[in-house]
Order: structure tokens, then C-alpha cells, then sequence
């Protein structure tokens, strides 16, 4: 629905363009981009409040609302492991790129697992 009223607004703004001509084309220009801006923040705006009610998409799938964050954590340890296995197989062969591996699995490891208990936890449960 949105999309459409944008594709509206777009369409008026090249047709006033045409009709008022180029002398005219930062004001329309920046009218459009008010306008996406607008319906930009006020979709932000339902996303948090949907997400703060926990009504948010995914919720099912991920309760704890942390997906993001453990993805987010999984791709920089992946990017990390580049450097850290070059280092440990430069410095010590196989033995350091195998120590480097263990570590990079300790570290995804001990991170997921906290999310995990956090999750298997009861609701009356304390940290």
C-alpha cells in the first residue's frame, strides 16, 4: 500500500517537473525525498513499537528477539578466523591453526550456549 502511494508521489513529482522544468527541480526533488522520509520513520516507528509489544516479525520463530545479535556475533567470529588461522599456521603449523580453531569454537560455543539458558530458563528464574 505504501509503495504505491510512493509510486503516486513519484509519478506527481516527475509530471510537476516536466510542467514547472529544471529551475524547479531541487524543491520537488526534496518534497519527494520529505515525503520517503516520512513514511520511512513512521515504518520504523511501527517496527519498534510492534518489536517493543513483542508482536514483531519473527517473534515466533525467536523468542528472545536475539537473532540478529547472534548472527551478527557468528559472521564476525567467521571474518576474524581468516587472520587468526594464518597467524596460528604461521607461527606454528598445524598445531596453531587447530589451537586457533578450538578457540574460535569455544568462544561461538560459550556464546550460544548463554542464549540457551537464558531461553530453557524458566520465566520465574533468575539470572
Amino acid at each position: 500500500m505504501e509503495s504505491q502511494e510512493l509510486k503516486k508521489e513519484l509519478s506527481a513529482t516527475l509530471d510537476a517537473r516536466r510542467e514547472l522544468g529544471a529551475e524547479y527541480e531541487a524543491e520537488l526533488v526534496d518534497s519527494f525525498v520529505d515525503k520517503v522520509d516520512t513514511q520511512v520513520r513512521r515504518r520504523l516507528a511501527e517496527e519498534r513499537l510492534a518489536a517493543a509489544r513483542g508482536t514483531h516479525r519473527g517473534a515466533a520463530d525467536f523468542p528472545d528477539g536475539n537473532f540478529g545479535e547472534r548472527f551478527g556475533f557468528a559472521i564476525i567470529t567467521l571474518v576474524l578466523a581468516i587472520p587468526l588461522s594464518a597467524i596460528g599456521a604461521a607461527q606454528a603449523r598445524l598445531s596453531g591453526l587447530v589451537v586457533a580453531w578450538i578457540g574460535i569454537l569455544g568462544v561461538n560455543y560459550v556464546h550460544a550456549a548463554k542464549y540457551r539458558r537464558r531461553h530453557d530458563r524458566s520465566p520465574g528464574q533468575l539470572d
